[in-house]
């Protein structure tokens, strides 16, 4: 088995903390926020209001759940519509008022079923990835496990992004590129090593600025030191100006490294 695909299952494993993990380990006190007041609530995505050394943040996860029974309400980490349209209407009201963003995503993609695709699935990610990117207040995206195609993507327009050094972040999964390349998933390894998905990939690409280590993960330290970063790095982004154009060119670059690159 490659050394890619050994990563996308440590990514993928119930063991790991889970966003509302994060947040709770992070930020307090924090209080949740619920509904994209159109439709409904999406248990997808936890996300509210917490308190980082002293100031107000607007935090969103996409949640897989641990047990079963969450794992089945927040179906597994896929968010539907309303939960992209939930994150968006607390990401505007962050800019509102003046509230820096951070967001935690472990996502296998975007929920796919029939419904979700009769509220306009496609339309919620697509707006939630332009209006991110046009935002006026600091913004920072943590992949902590997988980081699936465009459902991780909506949460990830960020000023920064930063990975987990066992997190992964792609188009499709290996099974998917697999089954597509080879009509074979057992194949799955191969199309890892190919698909270029890890941490240090996606920072020798400049898709990520920098890869967390996993010393302690889940421990009261792991959360502190995660925290004290987080927080250094939201006071250098409120001293920047133009961040919405120097968020554009940053996402703009990505063709043009690669193409340097080759």
């Amino acid at each position: 088995m490659g050394r890619a695909y050994d990563i996308v299952r440590i990514a993928r494993s119930g063991s790991r903390p889970t966003g509302a993990d994060y947040i709770r380990g992070i930020f307090s006190p924090f209080i949740e926020l619920h509904g994209d007041r159109r439709f409904a609530d999406d248990p997808a995505i936890f996300a509210g209001i917490g308190i980082l050394g002293g100031q107000a943040v607007t935090v969103i996860a996409i949640d897989k759940g641990h047990d079963t029974e969450e794992r089945t309400r927040r179906h597994f980490g896929a968010p539907e519509p309303e939960g992209y349209r939930k994150a968006l209407r607390l990401m505007k009201q962050a800019e509102k008022f003046h509230r820096p963003i951070v967001t935690f995503i472990d996502t296998s993609g975007a929920y796919c079923g029939v419904d979700a695709e009769e509220r306009g699935q496609g339309e919620a990610i697509a707006e939630s990835i332009m209006e991110m990117i046009d935002l006026d207040t600091p913004t920072i995206a943590i992949l902590i496990g997988e980081g699936g195609s465009g459902g991780a993507l909506a949460l990830g327009a960020a000023d920064r992004v930063w990975m987990m050094e066992n997190a992964v972040y792609s188009v499709i999964s290996p099974e998917g590129c697999a089954s597509i390349l080879w009509k074979d998933a057992a194949k799955a390894a191969d199309a890892a090593d190919g698909l270029r998905l890890t941490a240090d990939d996606a920072l020798s690409f400049g898709i990520a600025e920098e890869v967390i280590s996993e010393d302690g993960l889940g421990g009261k330290a792991f959360y502190a030191r995660l925290g004290e970063k987080i927080e250094r790095e939201l006071r250098e982004l409120a001293e920047q100006k133009d961040l919405r154009q120097a968020r554009y060119e940053r996402f703009r670059s990505f063709g043009r490294k690669y193409t340097e690159r080759r």
